[in-house]
Formats: structure tokens, C-alpha cells, sequence
């Protein structure tokens, strides 16, 4: 049987929400919900949907949903959801404090849902490369950068971006954070719009972590280092390279990646998770965990301005 899922909020990702799951197998896109009814009613027709009038009735008539709004709307729109014994996947950052993300947390452990966090690069196939081939990372460097985007304007660069690779980082590592130097400059809004973070871990490794709105180029890459290995992969263009010490050279080898669409992989997981009752691969405690870290850097960026 199909999961009758819904998307709260129709903007370009809320879109592409749309998008998949009315191509999924796994799913029924039943409905979408949008403040704006306009964009609503144009991305239902698109996708040979249905319009709900409110989230209220959304939510009586889905298994679950995807929560594409503004962050600080997040806590509010996923409580309907939890409360109702409904499934949510909810877009980065999973709230705008930690607070709220317990809150969450609880709701979906109390009535038995899935909450799942939209880390978006965790269903990247490079990932399950990386994954396969990382036995004790020592040092960690990521750089994440965009043009402007001229949307997420509520939240700096550091919430926008950086959490990605926040998420992955503290996900290779897994251990405590000892400690976080961060330096970050506003150049287009109030907030950060680029940003670094030096993060040291108590088991010794070291993260290098850069994101930015304001390049003129897009890129996504991470090279992660350790005793025996270094690999460099690139989230964009889905492909990688690994070095390993050969005598005294370094021996270069091209990692193979089965490309496909991160989104679609995230979505249909979602869908699998809320069926099967399984944990998701980011659940709500490991969106909280990134998004603790992220404020903290976005305090430390605070105070040095």
C-alpha cells in the first residue's frame, strides 16, 4: 500500500518535494499546502495534485508529510503533524533552537512517528563511498559555496550551508567536541554570509569547515585524512578520488559512484522509514546535534563582531 504524503510549503524545495514524490512508487502525493494559494495551486497541477486549504485539513489526510517552511515555522507546523500520529520530514535546520528541536524529538517518540531531518548530503552517493573507505579520520576540510541566493535571508550562511557539512562531520567523527574557533563576515544581509569553523574533537581529529553565499562559483567538496588514506569527493559532481602512499609516492585511485539524485534517495527513505516504522538515517536527535553546533558557531561569530 501506498504512504499518502503531503508537502507544506511549495517554494523551490518544497517543489521538488512535489516533484518526486509523485513520481515515487512508494508513495501517493494526496496534497500540497501553501500560504501562498497561487503557487499552491500551480505546483498541484504540475504534479497532478490536490490542494488542502489549511494545514489543519493536511494533516487528516496524509500518512506523512514533508515540512518545507521558513525555520522558524518548523516547531509550530510539525507539532500538527506529531500530534496527529503523522510521519515528518522536516527541511534543515530542524527548528531555530534546540528547545524546539527537543520538543519535536519528544513529540515524534511519543506518538510513535518517524521525524526525519532533511540532511540532504547523507543520501548523497559519494557518502556511501566515503563511508565504506573511512576507518579513523584525523582531519577533516569542507568547503560549501553558492552566488547569493536571495532566499533563507531569515538565517546566515552558517545555518543555511555550513549545517550540512556540520551534520556529516560530527556523523564521521562521533566524538565529543572539545573545541570550536569561528570567525564569519556579513557582506549582503545582516547576517553571516560567509563563514569558518575550526572544530577539534576529543578523539584528536580536526575539522576545517568553510561555507559562503556570496561565490560566483558553486561548489561542494570534503577531503577527509587519515592514517592510511586520503580522500577527496565532490558532493556536486558526484565523484572522488583516493590517495594512498605507494613506497614513497602517492598512488591515486578514482572512486566509482552510481549517480543519482540525493533528493529522490532522501525522499524515498522517508517514505520506506514511515511504512517499515524504521529509523531514519538522520533522525531528529542527529538534526538537533548539528543544529546545537551551528549556534554555537553562529554565537561565536556574534561576539567577534
Amino acid at each position: 500500500m501506498k504512504v499518502k504524503v503531503g508537502v507544506v510549503g511549495v517554494g523551490a524545495i518544497g517543489r521538488n518535494h512535489a516533484r518526486i514524490y509523485s513520481e515515487l512508487d512508494t508513495a501517493e502525493l494526496v496534497a500540497v499546502y501553501d500560504a501562498n494559494a497561487e503557487s499552491a495551486a500551480k505546483v498541484a497541477s504540475e504534479f497532478g495534485t490536490s490542494v488542502a486549504n489549511s494545514v489543519e485539513e493536511l494533516v487528516e489526510m496524509v500518512d506523512a508529510a514533508s515540512v518545507s517552511t521558513p525555520t522558524v515555522t518548523h516547531r509550530d507546523i510539525g507539532t500538527l503533524f506529531l500530534t496527529a500520529g503523522k510521519h515528518v520530514l522536516v527541511e534543515k535546520p530542524i527548528s531555530d533552537s534546540v528547545d524546539d528541536a527537543r520538543a519535536l524529538i519528544d513529540l515524534a517518540k511519543e506518538n510513535g512517528c518517524i521525524l526525519q531531518v532533511g540532511h540532504i548530503e547523507r543520501f548523497n552517493p559519494v557518502m556511501s563511498q566515503l563511508e565504506a573507505r573511512l576507518n579513523s579520520p584525523k582531519f577533516i576540510e569542507s568547503h560549501r559555496l553558492s552566488p547569493f541566493p536571495k532566499r533563507s535571508l531569515d538565517i546566515g550562511v552558517v545555518l543555511d550551508l555550513m549545517i550540512h557539512d556540520l551534520e556529516i562531520v560530527l556523523h564521521l567523527v562521533n566524538s565529543p567536541i572539545q573545541h570550536i574557533d569561528a570567525v564569519g563576515i556579513p557582506v549582503l544581509t545582516r547576517r553571516e554570509d560567509i563563514a569558518n569553523a575550526r572544530i577539534r574533537f576529543e578523539n584528536g581529529c580536526v575539522a576545517n569547515i568553510t561555507a559562503s553565499r556570496i561565490s560566483p562559483e558553486r561548489l561542494r567538496k570534503i577531503r577527509v585524512f587519515q592514517g592510511d588514506a586520503y580522500l577527496s569527493l565532490d558532493y556536486q559532481d558526484q565523484s572522488g578520488w583516493i590517495y594512498r602512499k605507494d613506497g614513497m609516492e602517492i598512488g591515486r585511485e578514482e572512486v566509482e559512484v552510481e549517480k543519482e539524485e540525493p533528493l529522490k534517495c532522501e525522499l524515498a527513505a522517508f517514505v520506506d522509514c514511515a511504512s517499515k516504522g524504521e529509523q531514519p538515517k538522520v533522525s531528529g536527535q542527529q538534526g538537533a546535534a548539528a543544529l546545537d553546533v551551528a549556534l554555537e558557531i553562529t554565537r561565536l561569530i556574534e561576539e567577534s563582531q
